[in-house]
Parts: structure tokens; sequence; C-alpha cells
């Protein structure tokens, strides 16, 4: 069902991905898709990618700064790089991209038309229409400089495109999903990426119908008497526009543990629970109200304190060591959680850092491990041998049954310094260099 799930506010960043990460976000993005489309299909495959919360998780898993707007523009590169090779393959092709890639999409649509026997004029359309509806129907002070259509040989889409606004340094990303899409002007997405900007025109809202109905019966009226009846509104100090919407206010305070993100506003990150809504703080370095700290706890209770060797006989990976099962816990989560499972983002950033240093820098030789392992699990799989990917789900099982029969929350900042501490032994990096 296509339905707008939710928004998230994001900081505007600037820059490029180093060769050295962007390869390795490449390698591990296929491997999850591909165990996603030997899992559920490709139809699951374009659901979560209109996630925002899991779009913003998948981003964290592969390295990027779990805050960043860089998130999209770096994951749908690399899935790009990594999916469009083997299109025939996976039944999926990635078009568009950023600034003037984004103006391909409809070249690169018409071809796979032709290729696939789709109607090629009508993926056109939509993805015209996408564009159209988020960048003029919902004005609320962001430019689109992406746009990524992502296709399926069944003729399933999903539209990823982002905005910025460069005086407030934000970015919005919005999400469109094909699947029962009913109207592209009435409450078509599926999720909305960016910040908070208080009041905005949404001519795409289900209350603006009676709106949009004025609006074409308005356009063959006399331009003198609309004028007229114009400034008399405007006169009127009780005069309010219904299809605007007051986004400004405040979600209730989280009650509890502020570490359950559940909902509310948790220190700049605004949860609301049963929404798909996310507000990322502007702030690089993460705090333990970012994530949730039983979650986690629950990863390195599996990654540390399991039977690793029952892990490592089921993944014949001789030397297989708990930091890497701390990595492919979350990554396995990635693929096999549900929806509920990633409201804290932020969380995912423990398996392979961020380039910026935050929470950690990214351990190379530790990520290096996730590509294998994950990619030899895949390649298994396809050849009808699943032990290996039935342990992936089965390190993901455990992490669950930990979190639901115990209380292993983690000691956030003790995480982050052994973090820090063997950063150099497993091969740390960032933007600026080695750890």
């Amino acid at each position: 069902m296509v339905k707008r799930s939710g928004y998230a506010d994001l900081a505007l960043h600037t820059g490029t991905v180093p060769r050295w990460l962007a390869d390795r976000m490449m390698q591990l993005g296929m491997h999850i898709v591909e165990a996603l489309l030997i899992e559920y299909g490709k139809k699951e495959v374009l659901r979560r990618l209109s996630d925002p919360l899991w779009f913003q998780s998948l981003g964290s898993v592969l390295g990027m700064d779990w805050h960043s707007s860089g998130i999209t523009t770096s994951v749908m590169y690399a899935l790009k790089r990594g999916i469009n090779p083997r299109a025939r393959e996976f039944g999926l092709c990635v078009c568009g991209g950023r600034g003037r890639y984004s103006k391909k999409t409809p070249e690169e649509l018409l071809y796979l038309g032709d290729a696939t026997g789709l109607d090629g004029d009508s993926l056109v359309k939509a993805s015209r229409l996408c564009a159209k509806v988020d960048g003029t129907a919902v004005q609320d002070g962001f430019q689109l400089y992406q746009h990524n259509f992502i296709l399926s040989d069944e003729g399933d889409w999903t539209v990823v495109q982002q905005g910025m606004n460069t005086q407030a340094r934000t970015a919005r990303r919005y999400h469109w999903c094909s699947e029962s899409l009913k109207s592209f002007v009435e409450e078509p997405h599926t999720g909305v990426t960016g910040e908070n900007r208080g009041l905005l025109l949404n001519l795409t809202d289900k209350a603006a119908a009676p709106t949009r109905s004025s609006i074409l019966s308005m356009s063959s009226e006399d331009p003198g008497r609309i004028m007229k009846e114009v400034s008399l509104a405007v006169k009127s100090a009780d005069a309010q526009l219904e299809l605007f919407t007051d986004l400004a206010t405040p979600a209730p305070a989280a009650s509890g543990n502020t570490g359950n993100v559940t909902g509310g506003m948790i220190d700049g990150m605004i949860i609301e629970e049963n929404s798909r809504n996310l507000t990322m703080p502007a702030r690089h370095h993460l705090e333990a109200e970012d994530v949730d700290l039983k979650r986690l706890g629950a990863v390195l209770a599996t990654a540390y304190e399991s039977q690793n060797k029952d892990f490592e006989g089921l993944l014949l990976t001789p030397g297989l060591g708990p930091r890497t099962l701390q990595s492919l816990a979350l990554v396995s989560e990635v693929i096999y959680g549900t929806p509920s499972r990633f409201r804290d983002p932020a969380r995912f950033s423990f398996a392979h850092g961020g380039k910026d240093g935050h929470p950690f820098p990214v351990p190379t030789r530790i990520y290096d491990e996730s590509i294998r392992i994950l990619g030899d699990a895949v390649e298994k799989s396809r050849m009808g041998y699943k032990d290996k990917s039935d342990c992936l789900r089965r390190l993901h099982q455990t992490a669950l049954e930990i979190e639901a029969n115990c209380s292993p929350e983690a000691d956030f900042d003790k995480t982050i310094e052994y973090e820090k501490a063997h950063s150099r032994e497993w091969g740390g990096r960032m933007v600026g260099g080695c750890a």
C-alpha cells in the first residue's frame, strides 16, 4: 500500500565518499540486496528502499555518516554500481542519480522499456510526476537535486529523491513506491525524509482534494475577480487556509527509558510511535540517547558472550572473532529485521563505524570480513546450500532472544572507548586518513 509513512531531518553535508569506502559500500550493499532477493523477492527490496528508516539504517550499516544527507547520495550510487551490472540476474535496475545524472532518468527508462517490454513512456511519466509533485505540489522550501528510479522487470518501482535547503543547510528525502499506487496527487508518498520546517504547502494531502478542485475551477475564472476575493480574504483576521498543515507541533515527551526509542523527542531526534518519522540532529557525534541501548546490548552479548565456536562452525570461518560477529549481527538485522527494528538507525553504525569517525573510525578489516562472509553465504544460497544464510538468520534470532529474556543494556561510553582502542588493530580509517 502506498502511503506517506513519515519524514526525517538530515544535516546537509558536502564532499565525496573516499574510494576505499565507496567500493566497500558497493560490495556490501550488493550482497544485502541479493540476500533480500533470495529470501523475499524483488517487491520486498523495493518496499524496503521506500522505507525512510530502513534506508537510513542501511546507510549506517554501510559506514556512512549516521545522520548525514550524504547517506542518500552514497547509498544510491553504491547500489547502482552493484546492482546494474547484474540487472538481468537480479531483475532490478537503478536509474538516475544526482545532478545531471537525474536528467538521464527518462532516457534510461525508455531503454529499459525497450529491453524488457515494459511501457517506457508510462515509466517516464511516473518519474516526472514524482519529481513534479515533490518539487511543485509539495512546497516545503527544498529544491530537488537527486532523483533515483529503481525498477523491477515486473514493472514495480520505487523512487528515492532528495531536496536541499542551502540557507538552512538541511536536506529532505522523499520515498515513493508503485505498489497499490492509486493516485500521484493524493497521499502518494511512502515516506518523506528531511528537516521539519514548520508550515508547508502540500497539495497531495487527502484533505486538499477540495483545494485541488478549486484551483482547477479558478484557472478558468476572471483574474480580476479572483484577485478581489484574495484581497478580502487577506483582510480577514480569521482567514486561514486549511491546506496548510502545521507540522511544527512538538511530539510528546517520551516516557520511561529514553534509550528505548518508541516515541517522543530524544535529544534532538524525534521518533513518533507507530510512524516512520525521524529527525536527525546536526551534531556529528553520537550520544547514548540516539540508540536503543538494550538492542545494542543484545548484539554485543551475542557477539562476545555466546558460544562463538558454534557460529564459527556453521560459518566455516576459522578464526571468526566476536568483533566480526558484532558487525554480522547488525547486517543480519538489516536483512531479517521487521520494520520496528529500524527506529534507531544510529545503532547500525556500530557495525562498521562512520567515515567521519563517529561513533568510531571504519574498521576496514572487519568490514572486509563482513563482505566476504555475507558474499559467501549468498553465493552458497544461490546454489541451494543454506547453512551459512541460516546461520546469519540464527545470529539475528539469538540477539532477539537475548533482548527478550535478559536486560543486556550496553554501556555506551565503554563500547565506543573499546572500539577506538582497537581501531588501529582493525584497520580503522576516516576521511582524513587512518585512525
